[in-house]
């Protein structure tokens, strides 16, 4: 990861042209981030990651709403647990890794939980970019506070995303009769306040 800072738009309502006032800017925590991909590979689960290349996440505490992330992943070293799937991954079949490298998240709005927080669980919409194709994409976002934390406390958190895509929908068609259609997508990430 050449950035420690990461998408944790989860941990705030995001709006595509925020007001800078109030945000804080974090960054990823010594735990880092995880971003899992799962797939059925001839009716098999497999699974692998991405690195974050940049991000840039700022939340505003005091209005959930006034907050933004933008995240860049780099494709080119995206992984499974298999080689021969690792190269069909980043095929121009798939991925085409070579002729776009990064993919691209930017958030446009959360929608709080029932109880109007993060942590009562809450969905998290932007504009996904993968092989130079842009379309919307949501996630089900919760934050958490360390245990034993203040209530107030916000220096260090924990984000779970978990959504899913259609990979033909970005034009990655490649292999219909090995790999289903529909990718699972499963970040985790611990995050800080800047300092």
């Amino acid at each position: 990861m050449h950035s420690r800072t990461f998408m944790i738009a989860a941990s705030a309502a995001c709006v595509a042209t925020p007001s800078v006032a109030a945000q804080r800017l974090y960054v990823l925590g010594k735990n880092g981030a995880r971003i899992t991909y799962t797939f059925l590979l001839n009716g098999v689960a497999q699974s692998g990651r991405i690195p974050v290349s940049t991000a840039d996440i700022r939340i505003d505490p005091n209005d959930l709403s006034n907050s933004f992330v933008d995240v860049s992943a780099d494709v080119r070293r995206a992984r499974t647990g298999l080689v021969f799937a690792t190269q069909a991954l980043k095929s121009p079949a798939v991925l085409d890794a070579n002729a776009h490298p990064l993919a691209r998240f930017r958030s446009t709005k959360i929608t709080l939980g029932p109880q109007g927080r993060i942590s009562d669980g809450a969905v998290m919409s932007g504009q996904l970019t993968l092989r130079g194709v842009t379309k919307p994409i949501r996630f089900e976002a919760n934050i958490f506070r360390p245990t034993g934390s203040a209530k107030g406390d916000l220096r260090q958190l924990s984000v779970r995303l978990r959504g899913q895509l259609d990979r033909t929908a970005f034009g990655a068609i490649g292999y219909p009769e090995l790999v289903a259609n529909t990718v699972q997508m499963d970040i985790d990430a611990d995050i800080s306040a800047a300092t």
